[in-house]
This record gives structure tokens, sequence and C-alpha cells, in this order.
């Protein structure tokens, strides 16, 4: 990523977080925005219920203390254009995008006066969280849709361009609840990215810079396909299997952290991560 220290930090969760008990992952987004002087919007494009989708974060962000909490309802494209949702962009300190369908995120915003401004915004400093689908849209070449529980195969998973807040990187969700190795593996041969962040529920990632911290109760599957020796994508027909050899995989629990500019997992003793090692 670039190093632009203003730049706000993102807020990747691999969806079904904690909302009742601890709420650890929505905790550091709220920290990530400024605690309780933070502003959240709440984007529910992801969502065909964004009125009880809205209420449901709106009540859980008020519970932790936040001293503003507004929704960005965008049912329609031209919703992405109108003053008003522009307005509560303008004064967040962070926007967090709910689970649903993350093709109609790109629908409803992607290329919008939104669009332009959640990046801007970001750009100086206001924080970009999502959950479920509200993570699979943070690259530049997102995942639409793909088979779970699978081998990898050319056809396990279908790729579409996405909200480019996190570029060069491929995101899974729902990871090992959902059995997703095989189709994140698929995405990354079939992708110019070489590392892929399976993300599993109640679990997030939070990056700021180059640095990935892992907090949550599950874990982030790390599939780093740069030094991968040999696939053979070029030989195989649409839903035959993939063979590829070389790929590192690390899984790092809540605690670590990653290195996007060397690739490296970190343990993060005192605050301060140390490489670990390969």
């Amino acid at each position: 990523m670039e190093g632009n220290s203003n730049r706000g930090q993102l807020v990747i969760i691999g969806g079904a977080e904690d909302r009742q008990g601890d709420c650890t992952v929505l905790r550091e987004f709220v920290r990530c925005a400024g605690g309780t002087k933070a502003k959240i919007a709440v984007m529910t494009a992801a969502t065909s219920l964004p009125g009880e989708v809205g209420e449901d974060y709106i009540r859980i962000f008020e519970r932790l203390g936040v001293e503003s909490v507004r929704v960005v309802d965008t049912d329609r494209r031209e919703d992405s254009d109108r003053p008003e949702n522009l307005e509560i962009i303008e004064e967040a300190t962070g926007a967090f995008f709910t689970g649903g369908d993350q093709a109609r995120i790109i629908e409803y915003i992607k290329g919008t006066k939104l669009d332009e401004l959640l990046h801007k915004r970001n750009a100086e400093g206001m924080v970009v969280g999502g959950t479920s689908a509200g993570a699979a849209m943070m690259p530049d070449i997102m995942i639409i849709e793909g088979d779970s529980e699978t081998n990898p195969r050319a056809d396990a998973v279908e790729m579409g361009v996405g909200m480019a807040f996190l570029p060069g990187i491929v995101i899974d969700q729902h990871f090992a609840q959902r059995g997703r190795l095989g189709r994140l593996i698929a995405a990354l041969v079939q992708q110019p990215a070489v590392l892929g962040f399976g993300i599993d529920e109640d679990t997030a990632i939070v990056v700021d810079g180059d640095i990935v911290k892992i907090i949550g109760s599950g874990s982030v599957t790390v599939v780093d396909e740069s030094g991968a020796t040999y696939n053979n994508l070029d030989e195989v027909l649409k839903d035959e299997a993939i063979a590829v050899c070389g790929v590192k995989l690390h899984i790092l629990p809540h605690g670590f952290s990653f290195n996007l500019k060397t690739r490296q997992p970190m343990t993060s003793g005192a605050n301060r991560p140390t490489a670990i090692a390969g």
C-alpha cells in the first residue's frame, strides 16, 4: 500500500461479528474511528433490508458510546449522488459497510460521487470498515461468489471489480466456517494479486499502512502465492482441478500481525511487531 501516514485504517471483518457480548471487533472499529468522539456512517448498500440492518448497527454503536451514528441509504444508484448522503461522509470519522451482497455495493456506489468521496476521506484519515459483503468489496478485484468446501477449480470462483480500498489483495470471509480455502487459492491463481486473506467469522484484519493486525475470536489464513513454482491453469478446462505448488500459508490468530511489504507474519509483543523468521 501507499505509505500515506494520514490514510485511515481499514477494518475488514469476516462476518458474523459479536454484536451482543464484548463486541471486540466492533469496539476496535469504533476505537480506530475516534472512540466516543467517533461519527459513524453506516453504509447499507449491500443489504436488501437497509432499515432493519441500519437500526441494528445504530443501536450497537450507540451502546458503545459513539457520538453520532447516521445511515447512508443507497437503495438506488442515484442515492449515491444525493447531497445529504455526501454530507454524512464529509463529517464522518468512520464509514461502516454492512453485510449482504457485495455486488449491490458495486452496482449502487462504484463510480459515483459517493465512491469518490469515500476514497478522498479515507486518504484524509477516515476509517473504512466492513463485514462479510462489506469485507469482500475491499480489494480492486473482489470475489463476487463461488463454491465453498471445494478443491481449487477454475470455475470455483467468480471475480469482478471491487471498491479498491485495498488493491492487490484478495479477501474472502466466513472462511473456516464455510471451508473456503479452495476458492481463495483458485481466485489467487487466476488474478494478478499474490496475497489472499481468508478471514474467519467474528475476526478482523486492521490495515494500517503496511501493517495488518489480527483481532477477534478466530484466525486469519494468509495465502502467499508470490513464490509459487507451478500451476496448471493454462492446461485445465473450466471445471477441472487446479494444481499449484510452492504456495506459503500462514494461520494468524488474535494478537499477530502481517507486513504487506515484506510479506512476513509478526508477533506483537509490547506494541512493537517483530518479524517471525520464515
